[in-house]
């Protein structure tokens, strides 16, 4: 059984940034990709990038130069960097992980994870 915290969100200016950070617990087995995931008031949750074996990257198109994903093994924590927010990001931020390596276009895809955070507000202001 895998456990997720996510935390960093908050209340930030168009142009700023912000930095979220999900902790895991469990096997490292059951979290072989991890990923973000939004959901803005009235719309469904979407990918916004996801890390696999700690090093294979994927990037929503509206995020990619903007966010980075990073994951720090020792500390079972991924983080995501968020720079040049913009109102738009306006969405509760969920962790998700799962224990299968999948390729690109499915990194990003909500129903092939298994474990999901409680999620964080995020919210800029234009």
């Amino acid at each position: 059984q895998v456990h997720l915290v996510e935390s960093g969100g908050g209340v930030v200016q168009s142009g700023g940034s912000l930095r979220l950070s999900c902790v895991a617990s469990g096997s490292p087995a059951d979290r072989q990709c991890m990923a973000w995931f939004r959901q803005a008031a009235g719309k469904s949750r979407e990918g916004v990038a996801a890390i696999c074996s700690g090093r294979y990257r994927t990037y929503a198109d509206s995020v990619k130069d903007r966010f980075t994903i990073s994951q720090d093994s020792a500390k079972s924590t991924v983080y995501v960097q968020m720079d040049t927010l913009k109102p738009e990001d306006t969405a509760m931020y969920y962790c998700a992980a799962t224990p299968r390596l999948w390729g690109p276009p499915t990194r990003l895809t909500p129903s092939v994870y298994e474990y999901w955070g409680q999620g964080t507000q995020v919210t800029v202001s234009s």
